[in-house]
Protein backbone atom coordinates (compact mmCIF):
# COMPACT_ATOMS: atom_id res chain seq x y z
CA UNK A 1 0.00 0.00 0.00
CA UNK A 2 1.34 3.37 -0.96
CA UNK A 3 0.16 6.76 0.12
CA UNK A 4 0.92 10.25 -1.03
CA UNK A 5 0.57 13.18 1.32
CA UNK A 6 -1.46 16.10 0.10
CA UNK A 7 -2.25 19.56 1.42
CA UNK A 8 -5.35 21.57 1.90
CA UNK A 9 -5.77 24.32 -0.63
CA UNK A 10 -6.87 27.58 0.93
CA UNK A 11 -8.09 30.09 -1.64
CA UNK A 12 -5.65 32.95 -2.13
CA UNK A 13 -7.50 34.48 -5.07
CA UNK A 14 -9.85 36.56 -2.84
CA UNK A 15 -6.80 38.77 -2.22
CA UNK A 16 -5.85 38.81 -5.90
CA UNK A 17 -9.28 39.65 -7.30
CA UNK A 18 -9.03 43.17 -5.94
CA UNK A 19 -6.58 44.00 -8.73
CA UNK A 20 -8.66 42.99 -11.78
CA UNK A 21 -11.75 44.51 -10.19
CA UNK A 22 -9.98 47.80 -9.57
CA UNK A 23 -8.25 47.89 -12.96
CA UNK A 24 -11.20 46.83 -15.12
CA UNK A 25 -13.93 48.82 -13.38
CA UNK A 26 -11.56 51.74 -12.92
CA UNK A 27 -10.66 51.62 -16.61
CA UNK A 28 -14.33 51.78 -17.52
CA UNK A 29 -14.77 54.76 -15.21
CA UNK A 30 -11.85 56.63 -16.77
CA UNK A 31 -13.07 55.84 -20.29
CA UNK A 32 -16.57 57.01 -19.47
CA UNK A 33 -15.38 60.17 -17.75
CA UNK A 34 -12.91 60.93 -20.55
CA UNK A 35 -15.52 60.51 -23.26
CA UNK A 36 -18.09 62.58 -21.37
CA UNK A 37 -15.62 65.45 -20.73
CA UNK A 38 -13.65 64.98 -23.97
CA UNK A 39 -10.47 64.60 -21.94
CA UNK A 40 -7.84 62.44 -23.70
CA UNK A 41 -5.80 62.08 -20.51
CA UNK A 42 -8.64 60.24 -18.79
CA UNK A 43 -9.41 57.75 -21.56
CA UNK A 44 -5.67 57.15 -21.99
CA UNK A 45 -5.56 55.98 -18.38
CA UNK A 46 -8.52 53.73 -19.16
CA UNK A 47 -6.67 52.31 -22.16
CA UNK A 48 -3.79 51.21 -19.93
CA UNK A 49 -5.96 49.92 -17.11
CA UNK A 50 -7.91 47.61 -19.45
CA UNK A 51 -5.08 45.22 -20.44
CA UNK A 52 -3.62 45.45 -16.92
CA UNK A 53 -6.94 44.25 -15.54
CA UNK A 54 -7.17 41.41 -18.05
CA UNK A 55 -3.68 40.17 -17.12
CA UNK A 56 -4.50 40.49 -13.40
CA UNK A 57 -7.72 38.52 -13.95
CA UNK A 58 -5.80 35.68 -15.62
CA UNK A 59 -3.35 35.56 -12.71
CA UNK A 60 -6.19 35.54 -10.18
CA UNK A 61 -7.93 32.75 -12.09
CA UNK A 62 -5.00 30.34 -11.61
CA UNK A 63 -5.43 29.81 -7.84
CA UNK A 64 -9.16 30.08 -8.39
CA UNK A 65 -9.07 27.03 -10.67
CA UNK A 66 -6.98 25.14 -8.12
CA UNK A 67 -9.61 25.88 -5.48
CA UNK A 68 -12.42 24.91 -7.87
CA UNK A 69 -11.00 21.44 -8.50
CA UNK A 70 -9.43 20.68 -5.11
CA UNK A 71 -11.14 22.74 -2.39
CA UNK A 72 -14.83 23.07 -3.26
CA UNK A 73 -16.63 19.82 -2.32
CA UNK A 74 -17.80 17.90 -5.41
CA UNK A 75 -21.49 17.26 -6.06
CA UNK A 76 -22.53 20.05 -3.71
CA UNK A 77 -24.46 23.30 -3.85
CA UNK A 78 -21.11 25.03 -3.39
CA UNK A 79 -19.77 23.34 -6.53
CA UNK A 80 -22.73 24.53 -8.57
CA UNK A 81 -22.31 28.04 -7.22
CA UNK A 82 -18.56 27.95 -7.90
CA UNK A 83 -19.27 26.86 -11.49
CA UNK A 84 -21.60 29.81 -11.97
CA UNK A 85 -19.01 32.10 -10.39
CA UNK A 86 -16.32 30.86 -12.78
CA UNK A 87 -18.48 31.16 -15.91
CA UNK A 88 -19.68 34.68 -15.05
CA UNK A 89 -16.19 35.97 -14.24
CA UNK A 90 -14.56 34.46 -17.33
CA UNK A 91 -17.34 35.84 -19.52
CA UNK A 92 -16.97 39.30 -17.99
CA UNK A 93 -13.22 39.32 -18.59
CA UNK A 94 -13.82 38.17 -22.15
CA UNK A 95 -16.21 41.07 -22.70
CA UNK A 96 -13.59 43.51 -21.40
CA UNK A 97 -11.01 41.99 -23.74
CA UNK A 98 -13.41 42.49 -26.66
CA UNK A 99 -14.03 46.08 -25.58
CA UNK A 100 -10.30 46.77 -25.57
CA UNK A 101 -9.92 45.11 -28.98
CA UNK A 102 -12.54 47.34 -30.65
CA UNK A 103 -10.89 50.58 -29.53
CA UNK A 104 -9.82 52.59 -32.60
CA UNK A 105 -6.25 52.69 -31.31
CA UNK A 106 -4.46 51.88 -28.07
CA UNK A 107 -4.89 55.27 -26.45
CA UNK A 108 -7.66 56.57 -28.68
CA UNK A 109 -11.08 57.63 -27.54
CA UNK A 110 -13.25 54.57 -26.86
CA UNK A 111 -16.19 54.10 -29.16
CA UNK A 112 -19.77 53.79 -28.00
CA UNK A 113 -19.53 50.04 -28.62
CA UNK A 114 -16.44 49.78 -26.41
CA UNK A 115 -18.14 51.69 -23.61
CA UNK A 116 -21.23 49.50 -23.90
CA UNK A 117 -19.10 46.36 -23.69
CA UNK A 118 -17.23 47.71 -20.69
CA UNK A 119 -20.54 48.48 -18.98
CA UNK A 120 -21.70 44.91 -19.62
CA UNK A 121 -18.40 43.56 -18.30
CA UNK A 122 -18.74 45.67 -15.16
CA UNK A 123 -22.20 44.21 -14.58
CA UNK A 124 -20.80 40.71 -15.01
CA UNK A 125 -18.04 41.39 -12.50
CA UNK A 126 -20.64 42.62 -10.01
CA UNK A 127 -22.60 39.36 -10.34
CA UNK A 128 -19.40 37.34 -10.05
CA UNK A 129 -18.39 39.25 -6.93
CA UNK A 130 -21.77 38.53 -5.38
CA UNK A 131 -21.43 34.80 -6.09
CA UNK A 132 -17.90 34.83 -4.69
CA UNK A 133 -19.14 36.49 -1.51
CA UNK A 134 -21.82 33.82 -1.12
CA UNK A 135 -19.18 31.10 -1.57
CA UNK A 136 -17.20 32.60 1.31
CA UNK A 137 -20.09 33.47 3.64
CA UNK A 138 -22.47 30.56 3.02
CA UNK A 139 -20.23 27.75 1.76
CA UNK A 140 -17.23 28.90 3.81
CA UNK A 141 -14.79 28.40 0.95
CA UNK A 142 -11.50 29.87 2.10
CA UNK A 143 -12.68 30.35 5.70
CA UNK A 144 -10.54 28.66 8.34
CA UNK A 145 -13.16 27.60 10.88
CA UNK A 146 -11.29 24.81 12.59
CA UNK A 147 -12.55 24.20 16.12
CA UNK A 148 -10.53 24.04 19.34
CA UNK A 149 -8.24 20.98 19.61
CA UNK A 150 -9.00 20.00 16.00
CA UNK A 151 -5.28 19.77 15.30
CA UNK A 152 -3.59 20.50 12.02
CA UNK A 153 -5.42 19.82 8.79
CA UNK A 154 -4.54 16.36 7.45
CA UNK A 155 -5.29 15.30 3.88
CA UNK A 156 -3.93 12.27 2.08
CA UNK A 157 -4.29 10.43 -1.22
CA UNK A 158 -4.05 6.68 -0.77
CA UNK A 159 -3.77 3.81 -3.25
CA UNK A 160 -6.26 0.98 -2.49
CA UNK A 161 -5.11 -2.58 -1.93
CA UNK A 162 -8.02 -4.75 -3.04
CA UNK A 163 -9.96 -6.49 -0.30
CA UNK A 164 -7.22 -5.90 2.25
CA UNK A 165 -8.28 -2.34 2.86
CA UNK A 166 -5.81 0.50 2.87
CA UNK A 167 -3.51 2.01 5.41
CA UNK A 168 -5.20 5.23 6.49
CA UNK A 169 -3.12 6.24 9.49
CA UNK A 170 -1.00 5.14 12.39
CA UNK A 171 -2.67 4.72 15.77
CA UNK A 172 -1.04 7.84 17.18
CA UNK A 173 -1.68 10.11 14.18
CA UNK A 174 -4.94 11.61 15.47
CA UNK A 175 -6.11 12.55 18.92
CA UNK A 176 -9.68 12.18 20.15
CA UNK A 177 -12.12 14.42 18.23
CA UNK A 178 -9.71 14.94 15.33
CA UNK A 179 -10.33 14.07 11.67
CA UNK A 180 -8.37 13.39 8.49
CA UNK A 181 -9.55 13.63 4.86
CA UNK A 182 -8.63 10.67 2.63
CA UNK A 183 -8.83 10.47 -1.16
CA UNK A 184 -9.19 6.84 -2.15
CA UNK A 185 -10.22 5.44 -5.52
CA UNK A 186 -12.15 8.60 -6.44
CA UNK A 187 -13.89 8.83 -3.07
CA UNK A 188 -13.54 11.34 -0.24
CA UNK A 189 -13.54 9.56 3.11
CA UNK A 190 -13.14 11.02 6.59
CA UNK A 191 -11.08 9.13 9.15
CA UNK A 192 -12.04 10.22 12.66
CA UNK A 193 -10.94 9.29 16.15
CA UNK A 194 -13.47 9.24 18.97
CA UNK A 195 -13.33 8.15 22.60
CA UNK A 196 -14.14 4.60 21.46
CA UNK A 197 -11.56 4.45 18.66
CA UNK A 198 -11.25 5.14 14.95
CA UNK A 199 -14.13 5.29 12.50
CA UNK A 200 -14.57 6.32 8.85
CA UNK A 201 -17.43 7.85 6.89
CA UNK A 202 -18.20 9.61 3.61
CA UNK A 203 -17.04 13.23 3.36
CA UNK A 204 -20.31 14.57 2.02
CA UNK A 205 -23.23 15.97 3.96
CA UNK A 206 -26.43 14.53 2.49
CA UNK A 207 -28.18 17.90 2.73
CA UNK A 208 -26.19 20.14 0.38
CA UNK A 209 -22.92 18.26 -0.06
CA UNK A 210 -20.74 20.15 2.43
CA UNK A 211 -17.41 18.66 3.51
CA UNK A 212 -17.79 16.94 6.89
CA UNK A 213 -14.01 16.87 7.30
CA UNK A 214 -14.30 20.66 7.48
CA UNK A 215 -16.85 20.42 10.26
CA UNK A 216 -16.73 19.87 14.01
CA UNK A 217 -16.33 16.48 15.72
CA UNK A 218 -17.43 16.22 19.35
CA UNK A 219 -18.34 13.07 21.32
CA UNK A 220 -18.87 10.86 18.28
CA UNK A 221 -20.98 13.40 16.37
CA UNK A 222 -19.81 15.42 13.38
CA UNK A 223 -21.52 18.66 12.38
CA UNK A 224 -21.52 20.01 8.83
CA UNK A 225 -20.16 23.58 8.70
CA UNK A 226 -22.68 24.76 6.10
CA UNK A 227 -26.09 24.28 7.71
CA UNK A 228 -25.42 22.40 10.94
CA UNK A 229 -26.58 18.88 10.06
CA UNK A 230 -25.22 16.32 12.53
CA UNK A 231 -24.31 12.67 11.99
CA UNK A 232 -23.22 9.76 14.18
CA UNK A 233 -19.70 9.04 12.93
CA UNK A 234 -19.94 5.35 13.83
CA UNK A 235 -23.18 4.51 12.02
CA UNK A 236 -23.67 7.50 9.74
CA UNK A 237 -27.17 8.06 11.15
CA UNK A 238 -28.65 11.56 11.17
CA UNK A 239 -28.60 13.09 14.65
CA UNK A 240 -29.93 16.50 13.66
CA UNK A 241 -31.25 18.14 10.50
CA UNK A 242 -31.76 19.66 8.05
CA UNK A 243 -30.21 16.48 6.55
CA UNK A 244 -32.64 13.55 6.33
CA UNK A 245 -30.42 10.84 4.86
CA UNK A 246 -27.55 9.07 6.60
CA UNK A 247 -23.98 9.20 5.34
CA UNK A 248 -22.11 6.07 4.30
CA UNK A 249 -19.89 4.60 7.00
CA UNK A 250 -16.93 2.27 6.44
CA UNK A 251 -15.33 -0.58 8.34
CA UNK A 252 -12.16 0.27 10.23
CA UNK A 253 -9.68 -2.17 11.76
CA UNK A 254 -6.60 -1.62 13.88
CA UNK A 255 -3.76 -4.05 13.35
CA UNK A 256 -0.95 -3.22 15.68
CA UNK A 257 -0.22 0.45 15.10
CA UNK A 258 -1.84 0.45 11.63
CA UNK A 259 -5.34 1.81 11.04
CA UNK A 260 -6.97 0.14 8.03
CA UNK A 261 -10.12 1.30 6.26
CA UNK A 262 -12.19 -0.96 4.00
CA UNK A 263 -14.16 0.59 1.15
CA UNK A 264 -17.09 -1.76 1.52
CA UNK A 265 -19.50 0.16 3.75
CA UNK A 266 -21.03 -1.08 6.96
CA UNK A 267 -24.46 -0.04 5.76
CA UNK A 268 -26.49 3.07 6.44
CA UNK A 269 -28.95 4.03 9.10
CA UNK A 270 -31.60 6.29 7.65
CA UNK A 271 -33.41 8.97 9.57
CA UNK A 272 -37.11 9.31 8.85
CA UNK A 273 -37.53 12.49 10.89
CA UNK A 274 -38.79 15.39 8.84
CA UNK A 275 -36.70 18.51 9.12
CA UNK A 276 -37.32 21.98 7.68
CA UNK A 277 -35.61 22.72 4.39
CA UNK A 278 -32.57 24.98 4.47
CA UNK A 279 -30.80 27.03 1.86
Amino acid sequence: MRSKASFRSHPIHPALVHFPLAFLIGGFGFDLAGSWSNNPALWTVGAYLGPAGIVAAILAAIPGMVDYFYTVPPKSSGKRRATQHMIVNLSAVGVFALAWAVRPEFSGQPSSLALLLEAAGTGGLAVGAFLGGVLVSRNQIGVDHRYASAGRWHEQTVAPDGENGFLAAKAADLEVDQMKLLHIDGRRIVLARTESGYTAFEDRCTHRGGSLADGVLISGTVQCPWHGSQFDVHTGAVCGGPARKAVQSYRVEQRGSDILVFLKGRGQTRSTARQPANR
